[in-house]
């Protein structure tokens, strides 16, 4: 009986496993543009705290997060590793 046991716990272990870091994926917000993410992070997003800024001056710090960061690299134009920098 312990044979049957051992497959069905390590399935039931990776579907689940799989299940949870899915939906902590799901949490990291897309924004559909630069205007829609500075209202909630007016500096933009880094991916890294020692990324610098390629365009000059900003107004505000950037907020680091790589996985945000990721979710809405399509904002970052001048692909400096900050997103939407103001």
């Amino acid at each position: 009986m312990t044979k049957k046991v051992i497959p069905i716990l390590l399935t039931a272990s990776l579907v689940f496993g799989g299940s949870l870091s899915a939906s902590a994926a799901e949490k990291v917000k897309t924004y559909k543009n630069c205007t829609a993410l500075n209202k909630d992070y007016p500096g933009g997003v880094a991916k890294d705290a020692k990324v610098k800024n390629k365009g000059g001056k900003t107004k505000h710090k950037p907020f680091v997060s790589k996985e945000l960061y990721e979710a809405n690299k399509k904002s970052d134009r001048d692909k400096d590793g900050i997103a939407c920098e103001k």
